[in-house]
């Protein structure tokens, strides 16, 4: 059952053994059934129920390969912050459902402080990352500023 992004999910539920899934799979998203049945103390029939059980409850969103951004020739990233020109509920919605679906958007964040929204970005490069912004949203009625940051290095943390 898909979950909308403000409901509340029953992760109150999950016990230890649950918990010691997901961060095996967060480690290792291609880990074997019998090796993370083994690794959390599990018998494998028991390992595999638990697993579907958290991806319908929405604790497991997804397996996704990570793949060189590079290696797709989208070797540049950025965070593009945006400041919404208005904020009533209609217009951060409307221009959340059409973020994601911008060329080259990553992930969409919608953040507390000065901006609205953070968008992570991959693209072809510099030009191509000024396109985005021009073509995307400067022309945006509901956009009021944006601010582009290069991304150097990415990095991923173990949380």
């Amino acid at each position: 059952m898909p979950v909308a992004p403000n409901d509340v999910r029953p992760f109150a539920a999950l016990d230890d053994t649950d918990r010691a899934i997901l961060v095996e799979l967060a480690a290792d998203g291609r880990l074997p059934n019998n090796a993370l049945a083994e690794r959390v103390g599990v018998a494998p029939s028991t390992c595999l129920t638990r697993t579907r059980a958290l991806r319908e409850c929405g604790a497991i969103r997804g397996f996704h390969a990570e793949v060189d951004p590079a290696a797709v020739g989208l070797p540049l990233q950025a965070l593009v912050s945006v400041r919404l020109a208005a904020h009533e509920r209609a217009a951060v919605d409307a221009f959340r459902a059409r973020s994601v679906r911008l060329p080259g958007v990553v992930s969409v964040f919608h953040v507390a402080g000065a901006e609205d929204y953070v968008l992570h970005v991959r693209a072809a490069s510099g030009d191509a990352l000024r396109d985005f912004v021009l073509d995307h949203l400067a022309v945006d009625p509901a956009v009021h500023h944006t601010q582009t940051s290069l991304i150097f290095e990415q990095a991923r943390g173990l949380g």
